[in-house]
C-alpha cells in the first residue's frame, strides 16, 4: 500500500505552503482537504459564527482512506484534520508551527472574525494538532514556518 504524507497544523500555520512544496519536489499528488470537504459534501452543516463547515469526521476519514487505498502515487494531504487518518495510512505526519505574533498577523490578513482568530491562536498555544497526531501514533515531524518555508526535505 502506498502511504500518505499528512501536513497538519493550525489554520494559517503554513500547511499549504509546506504540502505544495513537498508535492512539487517529490512529484506526489497534492490533496486539498478543504476542497474535498466542499466538493464531496463531507460536512454536516455550516457554522456562520466561525464561517466554516462542520466536518463529518467519519465521512472525511472514510473518504481519505479510500483515496490512499486507490492511489498509485504517494499523496500529500493538506489539512488541519489530516492527522485523523489512521497511522497505517500515513508515512509521516508533518505538523506546521508558527510564532503567535506571526500567526495572528496571518489570520488577520485573511480577515477572520475575532472569535475565529482566538480559536486558532488557542489551537496553536495548546499544540492541538501536534498532541492529536502523537496520540494517534503518527511518526511526527515539526516544521516552524514563522519565517517562511524555503525547502522541505523528507
Amino acid at each position: 500500500m502506498v502511504k500518505a504524507i499528512v501536513v497538519t497544523g493550525s489554520v494559517c500555520s503554513g500547511k499549504t505552503t509546506v504540502a505544495k512544496k513537498i508535492a512539487k519536489k517529490y512529484k506526489y499528488n497534492y490533496i486539498d482537504v478543504n476542497k474535498l470537504i466542499k466538493d464531496k459534501k463531507l460536512y454536516d452543516g455550516y457554522d456562520k459564527e466561525l464561517d466554516s463547515y462542520i466536518v463529518d469526521e467519519d465521512k472525511l476519514v472514510r473518504f481519505l482512506k479510500k483515496l490512499v487505498d486507490e492511489s498509485k502515487k504517494k499523496l500529500v494531504i493538506d489539512s488541519h484534520m489530516g492527522h485523523y487518518l489512521p497511522k497505517k495510512y500515513v508515512e509521516v505526519c508533518i505538523v506546521t508551527k508558527c510564532d503567535l505574533k506571526e500567526l495572528k498577523k496571518r489570520l488577520k490578513k485573511r480577515k477572520y472574525k475575532p472569535n475565529k482568530i482566538r480559536q486558532n491562536l488557542d489551537a496553536e498555544i495548546f499544540d492541538t494538532c501536534l498532541v492529536e497526531a502523537k496520540e494517534a501514533g503518527h511518526q511526527v515531524r515539526v516544521i516552524d514556518t514563522t519565517g517562511g518555508v524555503k525547502e522541505v526535505i523528507l
